[in-house]
């Protein structure tokens, strides 16, 4: 897996309900407990779209 740009990360946020994400086991977890959606990292490249997003596990 390519680095994630730390600048990158800063300024993204889940599309979903727009709550900070954070870098967890080479992908991007909303921090917001009601939403929890999980985006992968293809290539170094966060891919934030809702449709792809990981559902947490209930």
């Amino acid at each position: 897996m390519e680095p994630m740009d730390p600048k990158l990360l800063e300024i993204l946020a889940c599309p979903a309900c727009k709550t900070k994400v954070v870098l967890e086991c080479e992908r991007l977890v909303c921090t917001n407990s009601d939403c929890r959606l999980q985006f992968i990292i293809r290539d170094g490249i966060p891919v934030m779209l809702i449709e792809e997003a990981l559902k947490p596990p209930l």
